[in-house]
């Protein structure tokens, strides 16, 4: 999970989570990293597989912000 220039916060999925995070300091990652830069990587998870990760972040994307980092610790 980044938090973005505007105090946002992003969750997506990678396996390559530097180079990832790289690209969305570049300006080539996602569109929404695009318009609000990241300005720090607050965490990660690893999952076994794609369909597990991606079921994480439809879950993480949907919590309030306040619930969003005890996702990461896994408080939530």
């Amino acid at each position: 999970m980044l938090e973005c220039e505007n105090g946002s916060y992003y969750a997506g999925i990678t396996n390559q989570l530097e180079a990832r995070y790289a690209a969305h300091v570049a300006g080539r990652g996602a569109r929404y990293t695009r318009a609000n830069p990241p300005v720090k990587l607050l965490g990660s998870k690893g999952y076994v597989n794609r369909s597990e990760a991606s079921r994480a972040e439809w879950v993480i994307k949907r919590l309030p912000r306040e619930k969003k980092l005890a996702f990461l610790r896994d408080d939530a």
